[in-house]
C-alpha cells in the first residue's frame, strides 16, 4: 500500500509541474517561475567558507550576508534551501552574475543532469536520490550547482540532504577536500551524490532477493504489486543517472577550463560509479522483468499439481462410485442383497480397489 501511496504522490507531482510549466507558453526565455511543489517554509541560507587552516560554518539570517563570499580568497559553499521563492532567487542571481536562463532552470524542478558552461560559470544539474525507509521507495530531489572560480552556489528543493558526510570532513578537515580547490568541492558532491545511488541499489537489491524467494516458494497476488514497483523505482533510478553519466562524459572530454587535471582523475572515478550503477540497474531490470515469467510458471506450475491431485482423486473414487451406485439401485432380486456377508465384502472389495490404485499412483510417481 506504500509503495502505491509513493506512485500517486509521484504522478500527483509530475501533473502539478506539467500544469506549471504550462503558465510559462509564450513567455520570452529567462522568465523566472517556479515550477515544482509549493512550500510556505522559510528558504534557509547556510555557508561553509574554509581554507586547509580554518573553517566557518554560519546559517544566514539576510541574502545580503552571502554576497559577501563571493570576492574571498577562500573556498565558499553556500547552499539555499528552498527554491519557491522567486525574488530571493533572482537576487542571488543578480549579484553572483548569473545568466537568467540559469535563474530559469533553478527554479524549474524537474530538469534532467545536465551541464551548461556561461563564462566563468558552470552550472550542473544533479538528481540527488534517497531511500525513503517508510514508504519503501526512493525519493527524489533536484540540486542545482553553480560552479564559480572561488565559490559553489548550490540549491535545494527542501531542507535535509545527503552530504552531511561530506560537511563533517570540511569541519574536521578529514581528507583532501581543505587542501583542494573549489573544482574538487564541485567533485566530492558529486560523489557523495552517486554514492547515494548504490545504497539504493543494496535496499532494491535486498528487495529483489526476497521477492525471488517468494516467487519461487510461494508466489501471491502481492508479488506482482511489488514486481511492478521495482520496476518503477528501477526505472526511475535509470533515469536519474543515464543523464550524470552524459554530464561526467562532457566534463571528461571538455571540462579543462572548470576543472584542474588533478580533480579530473577523481571525476574519472565518479564516471566508473556511474557506469557500474548503470549496469547495476540493467541487470536488475533483467531480473525482475524475468520474474513476471516466474511468477506465472509458478502459479501454473501450482495449478498443475492441484489438478493433478484432484484428477487421482477422482480418478480412484470413479470405480468405488460405480459399485456405490450398482447396489444402490432398488431392485428387488439381486442376489448379493441375500447374503450375509455381502455388505462387509462389498467393502472390502472398495477398499482394495481404491488401495490398488493409489499404491499403483504411488509406484509410478504420479503423487
Amino acid at each position: 500500500m506504500a509503495g502505491m501511496k509513493g506512485e500517486h504522490e509521484r504522478r500527483r507531482r509530475s501533473r502539478r509541474i506539467l500544469h506549471r510549466r504550462g503558465e510559462k507558453v509564450g513567455l520570452p526565455p529567462g522568465t523566472p517561475i517556479h515550477v515544482g511543489e509549493p512550500s510556505s517554509e522559510e528558504v534557509r541560507i547556510s555557508v561553509l567558507d574554509y581554507t586547509e587552516s580554518r573553517c566557518e560554518e554560519r546559517h544566514l539570517e539576510r541574502i545580503e550576508d552571502a554576497f559577501a563570499y563571493r570576492e574571498t580568497d577562500s573556498v565558499s559553499w553556500i547552499n539555499v534551501d528552498g527554491v519557491h521563492d522567486v525574488a530571493m532567487i533572482e537576487a542571488i542571481g543578480d549579484r553572483f552574475g548569473l545568466h537568467p536562463l540559469v535563474i530559469e532552470d533553478v527554479l524549474h524542478t524537474g530538469q534532467r543532469s545536465k551541464l551548461e558552461a556561461y563564462d566563468n560559470v558552470a552550472y550542473i544539474v544533479l538528481r540527488m536520490l534517497s531511500w525513503d525507509e517508510a514508504r519503501g521507495e526512493i525519493d527524489d530531489e533536484q540540486v542545482s550547482l553553480l560552479l564559480g572560480p572561488k565559490w559553489i552556489l548550490t540549491f535545494q528543493e527542501r531542507p535535509g540532504d545527503v552530504f552531511d558526510s561530506l560537511r563533517e570532513r570540511i569541519r574536521s578537515g578529514r581528507g583532501r577536500v581543505r587542501r583542494e580547490g573549489v573544482d574538487y568541492l564541485a567533485y566530492s558532491v558529486f560523489d557523495v551524490v552517486v554514492d547515494q545511488y548504490f545504497l539504493i541499489l543494496e535496499r532494491i537489491g535486498e528487495q529483489v532477493e526476497e521477492l525471488d524467494d517468494e516467487i519461487a516458494g510461494r508466489p501471491t497476488p502481492e508479488n506482482l504489486l511489488t514486481i511492478r514497483r521495482l520496476k518503477r523505482e528501477l526505472l526511475f533510478l535509470r533515469k536519474a543517472v543515464w543523464p550524470l553519466r552524459e554530464v561526467l562524459s562532457s566534463i571528461r572530454r571538455d571540462g579543462s577550463a572548470l576543472f584542474r587535471e588533478g580533480t579530473l582523475v577523481f571525476l574519472r572515478d565518479v564516471y566508473d560509479h556511474t557506469i557500474q550503477v548503470i549496469d547495476t540497474v540493467e541487470t536488475y531490470r533483467d531480473m525482475v522483468s524475468t520474474m513476471i515469467d516466474l511468477y506465472l510458471s509458478s502459479i501454473s506450475n501450482r495449478m498443475n499439481e492441484v489438478m493433478k491431485m484432484l484428477t487421482i482423486i477422482a480418478t480412484i473414487f470413479i470405480p468405488l462410485t460405480f459399485i456405490a451406485g450398482v447396489y444402490g439401485m432398488n431392485f428387488e432380486f439381486m442376489p448379493e442383497l441375500g447374503i450375509r456377508w455381502a455388505y462387509p465384502a462389498v467393502w472390502g472389495v472398495m477398499l482394495a480397489l481404491g488401495g490398488s490404485m493409489f499404491w499403483y499412483f504411488k509406484k509410478s510417481k504420479w503423487i
